[in-house]
């Protein structure tokens, strides 16, 4: 029981840290809001591949080497990649052009795509509180599209893609840490003639600006890969239920950051379109929690 308790304790730590640092990302994101957002994701794409690369090596975690020899695998890994970066680029994109707020949104409402894909390509059938909770939050878009005016795009851009990352991901069932090297690599000769091409034409940042500018674009490798690397050790030792809890930390310190340090307006439409799909979210998770609980019964029976 003890060995059990211990593994749990350092589970929702790993967790609640990756979470906390996905949080904090538009802190990280906005001391680059002078280079164009092609470039900071051309860079995160590269300096993550050598600081995986780096972490591997050290690991000797040669699992890469059996997924490149697999042609199935590699197709879902080109998926999966060609996914992750729209979704970076997006959010960099939507932080360093003051839409943080919209983006929480994406990431809220992304337990609900993750419920529709699962219906749409798993046959995986909604319960009663699971087809509730995607109303409420199919009702916090079409309020703020209509108060708006426009589709909240960030935000269903955000969801979407990351919802078919993960479910790419999930159908190839990998590792984390080697999956995303191959991914990475994959991607790697793409950023390095884009960064070559605007470093040619004299618009490249690298090496132009400050020596913390030159860092901070180093560092995305690092800042990208660590709280996925938590997550991964996370994952395995503590509950869905409680994942589906903690996952919330990262969206809510995001709007809390665009809101009180960034200034970005909240309006009266925001605010009846976030408590919609946060009612939904709420009976998500309380979904989630019966599940675990019936399954925890059945178990002992």
């Amino acid at each position: 029981m003890q060995p059990q308790r211990s593994s749990y304790k350092k589970g929702l730590l790993f967790a609640i840290s990756a979470y906390f640092i996905w949080g904090i990302f538009p802190l990280y994101w906005k001391m680059l809001d002078k280079i164009p957002a092609t470039q900071i994701l051309a860079h995160r794409i590269v300096w993550s591949f050598v600081f995986l690369a780096i972490v591997i090596f050290i690991s000797r975690n040669r699992k890469f080497l059996q997924y490149l020899k697999n042609k199935r695998i590699m197709l879902l890994l080109t998926a999966s990649a060609i996914l992750i970066a729209a979704n970076w680029g997006i959010y960099i994109y939507a932080v360093n052009s003051n839409q943080i707020v919209e983006a929480s949104l994406g990431y809220y409402i992304n337990p609900m795509v993750n419920i529709a894909l699962g219906m749409i390509f798993l046959n995986e059938k909604l319960n009663r509180i699971q087809t509730l909770a995607v109303l409420f939050a199919l009702a916090g878009l079409v309020y703020l599209t209509i108060e708006v005016g426009r589709l909240p795009v960030i935000s269903l851009l955000l969801a979407i893609t990351f919802g078919l990352y993960a479910l790419v991901r999930k159908k190839a069932n990998l590792q984390s840490m080697p999956g995303l090297l191959i991914e990475t690599m994959i991607l790697v000769p793409i950023a390095l003639i884009y960064l070559w091409a605007v470093d040619y034409s004299g618009n490249g940042a690298f090496m132009h600006q400050s020596a913390l500018t030159n860092w901070l674009l180093v560092l995305a490798g690092p800042v990208t890969a660590i709280p996925l690397f938590l997550f991964g050790i996370a994952a395995p030792k503590i509950p869905l239920s409680t994942m589906g809890f903690i996952q919330y930390f990262s969206p809510t310190i995001q709007l809390i950051i665009a809101v009180v340090v960034f200034n970005e307006n909240f309006s009266h439409a925001n605010l009846i379109s976030f408590v919609l799909v946060w009612i939904g979210l709420a009976l998500y998770s309380y979904s989630l929690l019966r599940q675990f609980r019936k399954r925890k019964i059945i178990s002992r029976m």
